[in-house]
């Protein structure tokens, strides 16, 4: 169960780091993410697959 509760709680602080930049910055946001609809979608799969491998990494360097 403790499993889900810091699954849950890393899930809410992903949703307030989101939520930082379109607050902050609506108009940089939005032409940000125009940026981001032009781009090819086997660069946006790298791009995350690379996100993913460093967050992992990090994980296991925390922990």
């Amino acid at each position: 169960m403790d499993f889900w509760r810091e699954l849950a709680i890393g899930f809410c602080l992903m949703l307030v780091l989101e939520g930082i930049i379109p607050f902050l910055y609506p108009q940089r946001w939005r032409s940000m993410v125009a940026q981001l609809a032009q781009i090819d979608d086997q660069i946006l799969r790298w791009i995350g697959l690379g996100s993913m491998l460093a967050g992992t990494a990090l994980l296991y360097f925390i922990h």
